[in-house]
C-alpha cells in the first residue's frame, strides 16, 4: 500500500513576523483560503486517502494539526519531541509504517510547498511510486528549472540512462549555487531543482540509513519494540536525542546507490520567503500586492500586509512591509532570504516573545 508522510515541523523563520514558533508558516493562510498544510493534504487525498496519511510535526503543533486536519485520526499525527531536520522525522515515520505494512511505500513531502497543477503532480507521483517498488530504489521528484535560481538545491541526472516513463538515475546532488553556477546548471540541461519530495519503501529507506546514517538508524531501531505501547513517547524522545541533526539529503541520498529522479512540471514553489509570496500573488497595475488596511502613493512592485493598523507607503519600490500586532518587517525584496537573521538575533538576545 501507498502512504503519505507530510513533514510539518519547521518554524518558517524567513516568514517572520507572521510565522512564529507558536503558529509557523505551514499553518498559515499565505496565498488562499486554506493553509499550506491543508492544501498539501487536499492535493494528496485523491491518490492517498486520509486513513493512509501521516503528519510528522513538533509535539507543540499536534493539537493545531488536529484542528486544521480533523479528518486525521490522532494516531496519524506523530509528534517530534525536538527538531532534528528531516532524517529523524523520516526514520520515525518509516518504522511506524514498516510495522503496520511490511511493503509500505512512503510518499514524503513538506507541508509548506505550493503546487498549482495537482493532477500533473499526482501523475508524476504515480510514476515515482511505480519506480519505488523496485528493490532498493530511492526516488526523488525534480522540478524542471525555469530560471537560474540560487535558493534551491539541484539534482543532476544521467540523460542517457532513462529507465522508462522519464525516470533517470541520479548522478549527483548540488547545494544552493551562486548565480554563475546556477546559470551553468541550466545551460547543461541535465540539472533539476531538488523539490525535497521523496518516494520509497519504508524498509528500503531504513536499510539505506543502516548503511549511511548508522546512529539515526540504531536510535530508531531501539524504538521498534515499544511502538504502539505507552512506552513509545519515551522511546521516541530518546531516539531523537540520540540522532544527529541532519537532512535525509545529506545523510542518505548523496551517498546511496539506486537513486532515481522523476522530472516534473506542475507549478511548484517552496514558498521560501516573502519574495516568493510576491511572485505568486496577483498584482495591481503598479505591481503592488496589498493586503489589509494599506495606502500606497508613488510606490511600485511592493508587497504590503497589515493585520490591524493603517500602513501608508510613499515613494517606495521593490519593498516588503509586513505589519503584525507586535512586530514590523521592512526589507528590500532582494533581501527576503535574510529575514531569518532577524529570528536568529531574537533568539540570541532572549527576545522569545517575538519569535
Amino acid at each position: 500500500m501507498v502512504y503519505s508522510v507530510i513533514m510539518a515541523g519547521g518554524i518558517g523563520s524567513r516568514f517572520w513576523p507572521r510565522s512564529r514558533e507558536v503558529h509557523p508558516k505551514q499553518f498559515l493562510n499565505v496565498l488562499g483560503e486554506d493553509t499550506l498544510l491543508q492544501r498539501t493534504f487536499a492535493r494528496l487525498e485523491p491518490l492517498v486517502p486520509a486513513e493512509r496519511t501521516y503528519v510528522v510535526t513538533h509535539a507543540r503543533y499536534e493539537n493545531l494539526t488536529q484542528v486544521q486536519l480533523p479528518q486525521l485520526a490522532p494516531s496519524r499525527v506523530l509528534g517530534e519531541p525536538i527538531s532534528r531536520n528531516t532524517a529523524p522525522c523520516i526514520a520515525y515515520a518509516a518504522i511506524k509504517l514498516r510495522a503496520l505494512d511490511p511493503e509500505a511505500i512512503m510518499v514524503v513531502l513538506p507541508a509548506d510547498h505550493l503546487i498549482r497543477h495537482s493532477k500533473r503532480f499526482r501523475k508524476v507521483l504515480e510514476v515515482a511510486i511505480r519506480t519505488a517498488r523496485k528493490p532498493g530504489a530511492l526516488v526523488t521528484i525534480g522540478i524542471q528549472p525555469t530560471h537560474p535560481a540560487t535558493g534551491y538545491g539541484y539534482v543532476q541526472y544521467y540523460t542517457g540512462g532513462g529507465v522508462k516513463e522519464k525516470v533517470y538515475p541520479v548522478r549527483t546532488f548540488a547545494e544552493k549555487p551562486d548565480v554563475a553556477t546556477a546559470e551553468r546548471f541550466l545551460d547543461s540541461g541535465d540539472f533539476l531543482w531538488n523539490s525535497g519530495i521523496f518516494v520509497w519503501r519504508a524498509d528500503t529507506i531504513l536499510d539505506k540509513m543502516s548503511k549511511h546514517l548508522t546512529s539515526t538508524w540504531e536510535a530508531f531501531e531501539r524504538v521498534v519494540p515499544h511502538l504502539n505501547t505507552p512506552e513509545e513517547p519515551t522511546a521516541i524522545r530518546e531516539a531523537y536525542y540520540r540522532s544527529a541533526r541532519i537532512s535525509v539529503d545529506y545523510g542518505v541520498m548523496e551517498h546511496a546507490d539506486d537513486v532515481y529522479v522523476v522530472p516534473g512540471t506542475f507549478g511548484w514553489s517552496d514558498i521560501g520567503d516573502w519574495q516568493a509570496v510576491y511572485d505568486l500573488s496577483t498584482k495591481n497595475r503598479h505591481g503592488n500586492v496589498l493586503k489589509g488596511n494599506v495606502i500606497v502613493h508613488d510606490s511600485s512592485r511592493c508587497l504590503v500586509q497589515s493585520e490591524a493598523r493603517l500602513v501608508a507607503l510613499v515613494g517606495l519600490h521593490d519593498t516588503v512591509v509586513v505589519d503584525t500586532n507586535d512586530a514590523l518587517l521592512i526589507c528590500h525584496k532582494d533581501s527576503t532570504q535574510q529575514v531569518k537573521h532577524v529570528v536568529e538575533y531574537l533568539h540570541a538576545h532572549q527576545l522569545k516573545e517575538f519569535v
